[in-house]
């Protein structure tokens, strides 16, 4: 049997700020994402699985994919640790606000560099993530391919 891909689509919303950038991204400022997740494997042939021709229940990917990137990003802002933001990220949080200090600068391209580690990290081991789109507007967006990587 051969391999077939799955793809489960969330949705988040997520404010940040690009520090020392050089345009309007500098400021803090949010998108409506929307993230395409595509796993790759066999489906199960044992035929006394209650999982019997899945790859992967969408309901276990689900739950993969919000415990690790919707719950914590959805409306969160996200600020590089490591420039001034995080004095403003401090004054957000203290103000009861979801912040999160990344250890990069949060564009589409790292983002998506970091859900990929998540997401690998909690399938198993006969499912593979095959790639990653993450669409930050409805013409803009960053892929990731495991055969990139």
């Amino acid at each position: 049997m051969g391999n077939i891909r799955i793809t489960k689509q969330f949705t988040f919303e997520t404010g940040h700020a690009l520090f020392g950038y050089d345009g309007k991204c500098r400021n803090v400022h949010g998108h409506s994402y929307k993230l395409s997740v595509t796993v790759i494997g066999q489906p199960i042939t044992d035929t006394s699985h209650v999982k019997l021709g899945m790859v992967i229940d969408f309901g276990d990917l689900k739950k993969i994919v919000k415990e690790e990137i919707v719950d914590e990003f959805d409306h969160a802002t996200v600020f590089n640790k490591n420039t001034p933001h995080v004095e403003l990220a401090k004054e957000l949080s203290d103000r009861g606000h979801q912040v999160i200090l990344a250890d990069y600068q949060p564009t589409s391209e790292n983002m998506v560099i970091d859900f990929a580690a998540k997401i690998k990290a909690r399938l198993g081991k006969n499912i593979k993530l095959h790639s990653l789109k993450l669409q930050e507007t409805d013409t803009s967006f960053a892929e990731w391919f495991a055969s990139d990587n």
